[in-house]
């Protein structure tokens, strides 16, 4: 005999046997019910049902028997430990796959076929573009538009999926990222309660747990017509101090194709850098709201276009599509994930021809950041706007660095506004995210002249020594042809001395200003002794050789005002060990990344 007990105290709700019955073991004897569920209680092995002790609607005590079962000689089959497949899924499981299909590119082909007829992809295209294969996983895919009020429950689900933005976590070169796509085949991507929602949530996540964030922000700002709840203005929302918020703290990425207007470029431009197509317009108000303002009627393709914007500095890389896009921001984002293995080596006998012997000739320098780098790794930035400083991020034998360069081509090296903004705001973009720094340095100082000051340059080109005053990481900088004046200390975080080395190439020339300039300024009075003509342009080219002489980077080393003269070709050798000798300092709190 063997009496079958209740394992906690309930309420017997229903007999499933009667006396007499045989059962199999795993099959169900009797139902009890506590704090309002059901719990089975089963045969543990097979036999006969000889009594029950106690009836349906009385109450058992924890141990109570049940009833008694007699095991029989021949146990019947047991029953199986696993749940089998029903015939058909439950309602439930049914009602949640069709809701999810109608947020599926493949249950809205005519707003996929004329997004394509476009030339643009749709925001889920691009996330599974941008994300390692299978590793995204959707937040909010569910929500609809709060417009209950004047659109039917279906009309909301087919026609404005998941509010018009796509958020989740996936992997980007196997690693956590935050991606938020406005989705332009809904209601033109722009802003919604419910996906202002979605983007508190996505952010707070982010901030949290430091997840990298890609954002493709194409849409038309802010949406009038949500009426489910009474909202005034909606300027309480906390979407753009929130993503404002994760400036310094996580890299974020901007990425945009058509049309970005409003509030979708009011975040866009809180990015760390953007990327954006040829074909895309960015602008702080759409066509509506210019033509609102009372400045006139212009088409979308009017305002912000992008040959503007790349060359004002608001779009740091421009590419041809989404796709090219979306291949750069994982290129950006793997200089923010560690080290990698060294890349291919360029040809390091190629840097010893790279500076023309004319010391007047100008030349590339970007070939000179490439030809120290791993082959294929280097990502310029903000390549339209201060061209006076080339910066990029690249790799050096694997480590992520951030490498700036002075541009002979264009006012022979000298640093105007425009370059001194934009090499400030890139130290401070490595410096938040712990990026070494190479400064290649050929310039002949600050540009200077009436016009030059007419453009704020004394408090521009001075950001430049704030931003590598409080520099945490490496500085190492290679002085290739000229370093002259204040423009050069800028360029080396402040002085030859405030870097964690300084070294120059033999064609390295240097002086507190340009050489010609000192030899006429210092000398006025020995050339002004000597009579207009040959003569004194004779008695100038003298002093000037001199100058040049005493400026050489072999003096300059050997009066430790450097710390080296290397050849061209071991630079790269040179910048490894530093590299290695280098320590980035933590962080103390975050360091704001200018937006500018």
């Amino acid at each position: 005999m063997q009496n079958i007990p209740s394992p906690l105290q309930a309420q017997l709700v229903q007999w499933l046997v009667s006396p007499g019955a045989q059962v199999a073991a795993g099959d169900v004897l009797v139902i009890l019910e506590a704090m309002k569920m059901e719990h089975e209680i089963r045969a543990a092995q097979a036999g006969r049902v000889q009594a029950l002790c106690v009836q349906a609607g009385e109450a058992v005590a924890e141990g109570e028997v049940l009833c008694v079962l007699t095991p029989v000689a021949e146990e019947a089959p047991a029953a199986s430990a696993t749940l089998t497949p029903v015939a058909t899924e439950r309602a439930s499981l049914q009602a949640l796959q069709a809701r999810l299909a109608f947020t599926q590119d493949a249950q809205r082909p005519e707003a996929v076929a004329k997004r394509h007829a476009m030339g643009l992809r749709t925001a889920r295209e691009n996330i599974a573009d941008l994300c390692d294969e299978g590793s995204f996983v959707e937040y909010g895919a569910l929500a609809v538009a709060a417009q209950s009020r004047r659109r039917s429950a279906d009309d909301l689900m087919r026609n404005t999926p998941a509010d018009g933005m796509v958020t989740g976590i996936g992997c980007v070169n196997g690693q956590r990222v935050v991606v938020m796509a406005y989705d332009f085949t809904v209601l033109a991507g722009t802003q919604g309660l419910r996906n202002h929602q979605k983007t508190d949530r996505m952010l707070g996540l982010a901030l949290h747990h430091k997840l990298p964030v890609v954002l493709f922000a194409e849409g038309g700002g802010g949406r009038p017509g949500d009426v489910d709840v009474a909202i005034v203005a909606g300027l309480h929302l906390a979407t753009f101090a929130s993503f404002a918020r994760l400036n310094g703290r996580v890299p974020v990425v901007g990425v945009v194709a058509g049309r970005c207007f409003a509030g979708n470029a009011a975040l866009l431009g809180c990015s760390d850098v953007i990327i954006a197509t040829r074909d895309s317009n960015i602008g702080m108000g759409g066509p509506a709201m210019v033509e609102g303002g009372g400045l006139g009627v212009f088409q979308p393709e009017q305002i912000g276009p992008s040959g503007v914007q790349h060359a004002n500095g608001v779009i740091d890389v421009l590419v041809e599509d989404e796709a090219q896009a979306v291949a750069v921001a994982r290129h950006y984002l793997s200089f923010f994930q560690g080290a990698a293995p060294a890349g291919p080596a360029p040809d390091a006998l190629a840097l010893r021809q790279l500076v023309p012997e004319n010391r007047l000739r100008v030349y590339d320098t970007q070939a000179a950041m490439q030809g120290v780098a791993d082959v294929g790794s280097v990502l310029f930035l903000r390549s339209g706007f201060g061209v006076g400083i080339h910066t990029a991020l690249a790799r050096i034998a694997g480590r992520p660095v951030g490498m700036m360069a002075n541009n002979p081509l264009h006012l022979g090296g000298a640093i105007d506004a425009d370059a001194a903004d934009k090499a400030a705001r890139f130290m401070q973009l490595c410096n938040a995210h712990g990026l070494p720094i190479v400064s290649l340095v050929d310039t002949p100082g600050f540009m200077v002249g009436p016009d030059t000051e007419a453009t704020a340059q004394v408090r521009h080109v001075s950001r430049m020594f704030v931003a590598a005053a409080h520099l945490r990481v490496p500085l190492l900088s290679v002085v290739l042809r000229k370093g002259y004046g204040l423009g050069a200390m800028a360029m080396t975080g402040g002085g030859f001395h405030e870097t964690l080395a300084t070294a120059a190439w033999p064609t390295g020339e240097f002086g507190g200003m340009g050489l010609e300039g000192a030899v006429r300024l210092g000398y006025r009075k020995e050339l002004a002794a000597v009579p207009e003509g040959p003569e004194r342009e004779a008695l100038f080219e003298r002093l000037l050789a001199q100058q040049y002489a005493n400026g050489s980077a072999i003096n300059m080393a050997a009066t430790l005002e450097i710390d080296a003269v290397i050849d061209p070709a071991s630079t790269r050798d040179w910048l490894i060990a530093g590299l290695a000798a280098g320590q980035v300092l933590p962080l103390a709190g975050p360091l704001p990344v200018d937006t500018w």
